[in-house]
């Protein structure tokens, strides 16, 4: 049996590449419609070796459609998510608007793929941010083996999580200081190029950002409300793959040599840790890869048990596209998307 999927927000960034998972995948769509807004209708996007011309949200039936991917923001989905999902379909949304609802479950299919059973309540599912889905992948194997207490991270996210205006700034910027030009700052409120911007989102009032809010709720919610976590997100000019320096105690001993190895097993992850120049892996490496790499793996001396190590994973794959396509597998495996069709 085949499945008919709708893509919102096909024209974007992570849009795209919903579509080119979708076809890399050859996941079982009979049907695959790409939908954006109505000043994009008839706007054309690639979906293997075939062209897809974009239809409107605001005209669409999903009557249907079986599983939606919704790329187009929180604003968006908080008026079209729940419409969609009245109508039958699964709705799977990459925003932060329903990831903190007790209603809707936060996936990450490495680490919770069980938790899909829970979208019957509101035929939605909550795709986690592109820092904490990575993070997750990483911290799960190893909370399983000795149990973490508290998570020390800093963030090192590429532009293209702040959209294709991120990436357009970056790039002009980049130029401009080439050409001695003007440099014009409108996504960003500090200069991006050659430069470190120590804020991503806004801030609140302990004065966390919220990106790095969303980190801690999102941890806890996907892996365990027991953990203790503290981050730091700096947006860095690199256009795709978002890296991370993370330290991790843990209640047992767990060496990073014992690390190592069950990472090793663990599903999503590859390991690329060779104490030389260049044993590690870079954010140009992983762009256009599936995986979470760990990198510079090694024990932690200011405290009894833990370590630190070096992740990166490409925030538009793994980070967003990837694990939405991923959460409608682990519907489909499970026989779910029958059930709700039947019951819609």
């Amino acid at each position: 049996m085949g499945f008919k999927v709708a893509v919102v927000g096909a024209t974007g960034n992570v849009g795209r590449e919903m579509l080119n998972i979708l076809d890399e995948r050859a996941f079982p769509a009979d049907e695959v419609v790409a939908i954006a807004s109505r000043r994009s209708l008839g706007h054309e996007v690639s979906f293997g070796d075939r062209t897809l011309k974009c239809k409107a949200l605001e005209d669409y039936d999903f009557s249907d459609t079986d599983i939606c991917l919704m790329s187009a923001g929180g604003d968006v989905s908080r008026e079209w998510s729940p419409r969609i999902g009245a109508q039958g379909a699964v709705v799977i949304d990459n925003s932060s608007a329903w990831r903190t609802d007790p209603d809707v479950p936060l996936v990450v299919p490495e680490v919770n793929a069980d938790a899909v059973r829970g979208f019957t309540k509101k035929n939605i599912i909550a795709n986690p941010n592109c820092s904490t889905a990575q993070l997750v992948v990483a911290l799960k194997p190893l909370h399983d083996a000795a149990t973490i207490k508290r998570v020390v991270v800093a963030t090192y996210q590429s532009v293209s999580g702040a959209g294709k205006e991120g990436m357009d700034e970056l790039f002009n910027q980049t130029k401009t200081v080439y050409a001695l030009g003007q440099m014009e700052m409108k996504k960003f409120p500090k200069r991006i190029a050659f430069n470190l911007i120590p804020q991503i989102d806004t801030f609140m009032d302990d004065g966390f950002t919220k990106e790095e809010w969303k980190m801690v709720v999102e941890t806890k919610k996907i892996l365990d409300p027991k953990i203790k976590l503290v981050a730091t997100c700096v947006r860095v000019p690199v256009f795709v793959s978002h890296s991370e320096a993370v330290n991790v105690e843990f209640e047992r001993e767990l060496s990073a040599d014992d690390a190592r190895q069950i990472l090793r097993q663990a599903p999503g992850i590859l390991i690329d840790d060779k104490r030389e120049p260049g044993g590690y892996i870079t954010p140009h490496e992983a762009a256009g890869e599936d995986a979470v790499f760990i990198s510079r793996l090694r024990d932690d001396p200011t405290v009894d048990y833990g370590i630190t190590f070096w992740c990166v994973s490409d925030n538009l794959r793994k980070g967003a596209a990837l694990n939405a396509v991923q959460i409608a597998e682990a519907l489909i495996n499970r026989g779910l998307i029958g059930e709700s069709r039947r019951a819609a």
